[in-house]
């Protein structure tokens, strides 16, 4: 029987190497382990072997807590250690190691022929984790932005060393960032940006990009340190504002001042678009302030549908009237006089 893990279990207390109680839930270990994995992770602390020692010790710890036949296992043999006993690799015999391995034999136990293993398990790339310890569970990948790798491989297998097995590493991300008039938002815009080492890199961003929007840009980003695929450039838009239309997803919206007069005998008038000719839009009589009037095909163009133009009218208040329009108004004002647009608001104030 191969003695060192058993031994190693009497000298390593896991339940203190996470920081938790040896009554802890299997749900406050995986906190425990989040906690400390995401801490001490190699891709945290470049170069620090101490770190790398500690992200050694917490993946054993919970290779062996998180599993709960491996975890009784071990607090079985944990409770006969305190009693001074260890594991021997002694020749046999009625003197030997034998006799007190066979307190285990239910532990170890393949159930053929007497012969013994050991707790292993095997990384995403095939080479046991067990000596090594510290497979990240793949439960437990989102914590280092899809880090697949794993503790316990050949110390080849990884730019980091020390028994990182990993395979080909995905290279950084980049983030980068870039402001556009409202009109290269909505049409779409050719920017250059400034890349680690000087060399620009083009971009053209999509027809309608929107303010805040992420794009992110595959294989542009940092090279992969061992063969892997590049990173990749992730660039925010910010967008400027208009000082006349507004976005509502693929329209666009703006507010048309009319006359008293337009309002009241109707009108045709003219309203700009985004970038083009102007339109002519029919202004019916009778029109209230706030009312929106739709000009179909005048937003913003994208690959699967082209908005319309929603235009709110506004009835404009003239702020100084001469004394003949002041005239005028007044003698509107007498020939409205049975006109009450207040009629029966009181009332519907009233009612709950």
């Amino acid at each position: 029987m191969n003695s060192g893990p058993q031994n190693e279990w009497f000298d390593t207390d896991y339940y203190k190497i996470l920081g938790v109680s040896k009554d802890a839930s299997q749900s406050e270990i995986k906190k425990a382990y989040r906690k400390l994995a995401r801490k001490y992770h190699p891709d945290t602390n470049p170069g620090d072997k101490a770190a790398e020692e500690k992200f050694k010790q917490i993946g054993q710890a919970n290779q062996v807590l998180s599993d709960k036949e491996t975890r009784e296992q071990y607090d079985q043999v944990r409770a006969m250690g305190r009693g001074g006993a260890r594991f021997s690799a002694g020749a046999g015999g009625p003197g030997g190691a034998g006799g007190f391995e066979d307190i285990f034999s239910g532990l170890f136990n393949t159930g053929g022929g007497g012969t013994r293993t050991r707790y292993t398990t095997r990384s995403p790339g095939g080479g046991p984790a067990g000596s090594a310890g510290g497979d990240i569970p793949p439960e437990f990948a989102d914590l280092f932005g899809g880090f697949a790798g794993s503790y316990g491989g050949s110390p080849y297998d990884s730019p980091y060393g020390g028994g990182f097995s990993t395979g080909p590493l995905k290279g950084g991300d980049i983030k980068a960032n870039t402001t556009l008039s409202f009109t290269e938002a909505a049409k779409g815009a050719t920017v250059k940006l400034s890349m680690p080492g000087g060399k620009p890199l083009t971009v053209r961003t999509p027809v309608g990009v929107k303010d805040g929007q992420k794009i992110r840009l595959r294989g542009k980003g940092k090279a992969s340190p061992n063969g892997g695929d590049s990173g990749d450039v992730i660039l925010t838009v910010q967008v400027e504002p208009h000082p006349v239309f507004t976005r509502d997803g693929a329209n666009l919206r703006m507010t048309l001042p009319v006359t008293f007069d337009e309002a009241a005998l109707g009108a045709e008038v003219e309203v700009p678009t985004l970038g083009g000719m102007p339109v002519r839009v029919k202004i019916p009589a009778g029109t209230p302030s706030g009312r929106t009037l739709r000009v179909r095909g005048k937003g913003i163009e994208t690959k699967k549908l082209t908005g319309d133009l929603l235009v709110t009218v506004e009835i404009a208040v003239p702020q100084n009237l001469t004394p003949t329009a002041k005239e005028a108004v007044e003698a509107f004002r007498e020939a409205t006089s049975g006109e009450d647009p207040r009629a029966g608001l009181l009332d519907r104030a009233r009612e709950r």
